[in-house]
């Protein structure tokens, strides 16, 4: 099974989750440092929708981008947009295979679409 994650590999659940996909066998695991490799934002919207995941779900809340955006009162397009032109607003990691998708927040919570 492929496995996509966009990680960070400053965070420390970013690594954590990818040591889980790195452990679990059978797993082919492609590695997107999405700060260097920004997804777009129909990628993002697509990879949410499949998850079930809400933007407002998926965006890293403390960043001072997210508090100069006022994302808090923000509607899910304003926040997909805002994650587009900024990445480190999107909350990591992020773990897309045939079963689904997942947020490793915990990094445990990936292991419900391995």
């Amino acid at each position: 099974m492929k496995a996509t994650i966009w990680h960070n590999p400053r965070c420390s659940k970013s690594r954590q989750a990818l040591a889980i996909l790195e452990e679990t066998p059978g797993i082919d695991v492609e590695i997107v440092e999405y700060l260097k490799t920004p997804p777009s934002r129909a990628e993002l919207a697509a990879v949410y929708a499949r998850g079930g995941i809400s933007p407002r779900d998926a965006y890293r809340k403390g960043e001072e981008e997210a508090k100069a955006l006022n994302l808090a009162e923000a509607d899910d397009n304003a926040i997909l947009d805002a994650m587009a032109a900024h990445p480190i607003l999107i909350e990591r990691p992020v773990v897309v295979t045939d079963k689904g998708v997942r947020i490793g927040r915990p990094p445990e919570a990936i292991r419900e679409v391995l």
